[in-house]
C-alpha cells in the first residue's frame, strides 16, 4: 500500500506541476509571439517548397514537359523530408527562447529557493517543466502539420505511414533534447537572455557536430559524429530508423533532466 500510495503521490505531483507550467505558458504573451513568428515563417517555407519556381511542383511539371526523362520524383517523400528539415532549422531559433525562462524566471523572482526546499523531488519538477514546454512546442507545430497533411493527402502514390511517423518523431525528439539541455542552462542563471544565448550555442554545436566529425575522420570522428543531433534527425526525416539515434536522443533528454535536478539540489544544499 505504501509503495502504491507513494507512486500515486509522485504522479499527482508531476501532473500538478505539468498543469501549472502549461497554464503559465499559454497565458504568457511571449508564447503567442513565438508561435506567430513560427507560423509565419513555417507557412512561407511551406508554400516556397511547393509553389516557388524550382519547387517540387515546378520540378514535376518540368519533368513531365521533358517527356518523363530521368527517375520519377517521389513528391510526397521529398516534400516531407525537405519541409521537416526546414522546420527543424527554424526550431533552432525558437527552442532556446522557449527554454530560457524555465528556471531563470524562478531564480529572478526568488521562488527557486522555495522550489528547491519543497517536498517534491527535483527530478519530478524538472520532468513536469519539460513535458509542459514540450507540449507547448507541439501545439505550436500542429497547425503547420495540418497544412502538411493537406498537401500529403493529394499525393499519388501516398506517403508510407512509417516514414511519416519517423519524421515527426524525429522533430519531437530533437525538440525535447534541446529543451531538456536548455532547461539545465536556465537553472544556472537568472538572466533569460544569457540562458537563451548559451542554449543556442550548445544547440548549434550539437547540430554541426557531424560536419566537425567528417573533418576529423577516423574512429574518433565517427564517435564524435554519433553525438550530432543533425545526423540522427536527418536519418529519421528520411524514414531511417536507427536504434542508436533513438538512444542518443533519450540520453540527451535524460542528461538534461539529471543535470537540472542536480543543479537545484546544489541550491538546496547551499540553503541548508
Amino acid at each position: 500500500m505504501s509503495i502504491r500510495s507513494s507512486g500515486a503521490t509522485l504522479w499527482a505531483n508531476l501532473y500538478a506541476i505539468y498543469c501549472r507550467e502549461l497554464q503559465q505558458y499559454f497565458g504568457a504573451p511571449l508564447a503567442y509571439g513565438v508561435a506567430g513568428i513560427f507560423w509565419l515563417l513555417g507557412g512561407f517555407f511551406f508554400f516556397t517548397v511547393l509553389l516557388a519556381p524550382g519547387g517540387l511542383i515546378g520540378a514535376i511539371a518540368a519533368q513531365d514537359q521533358a517527356g518523363g526523362g530521368g527517375p520519377p520524383i517521389d513528391a510526397a517523400y521529398e516534400f516531407l523530408k525537405l519541409y521537416l528539415g526546414l522546420l527543424g532549422s527554424l526550431s533552432m531559433f525558437i527552442l532556446p527562447v522557449l527554454s530560457m525562462g524555465l528556471y531563470a524566471e524562478e531564480r529572478k523572482q526568488g521562488t527557486l529557493e522555495l522550489l528547491a526546499t519543497s517536498p517534491v523531488t527535483n527530478w519530478v519538477v524538472a520532468l513536469g517543466k519539460l513535458l509542459a514546454i514540450l507540449s507547448l512546442y507541439i501545439a505550436i507545430v500542429l497547425p503547420l502539420m495540418l497544412l502538411e497533411a493537406i498537401a500529403l493527402s493529394a499525393s499519388d502514390p501516398p506517403i508510407q505511414p512509417g516514414v511519416l511517423l519517423l519524421g515527426h518523431l524525429g522533430l519531437v525528439l530533437m525538440a525535447a533534447s534541446i529543451l531538456s539541455l536548455g532547461m539545465f542552462i536556465s537553472s544556472l542563471t537568472s538572466s533569460t537572455v544569457l540562458a537563451a544565448i548559451m542554449t543556442f550555442a550548445l544547440m548549434l554545436l550539437l547540430w554541426v557536430m557531424d560536419v566537425i566529425a567528417q573533418g576529423i575522420g577516423g574512429g574518433f570522428g565517427e564517435a564524435l559524429g554519433h553525438l550530432s543531433l543533425l545526423r540522427h534527425f536527418g536519418d529519421l526525416t528520411e524514414g531511417i530508423f536507427d536504434a542508436g539515434g533513438l538512444v542518443m536522443f533519450l540520453s540527451y533528454i535524460g542528461l538534461g533532466i539529471f543535470l537540472t535536478a542536480q543543479s537545484i539540489e546544489a541550491l538546496r544544499f547551499q540553503r541548508s
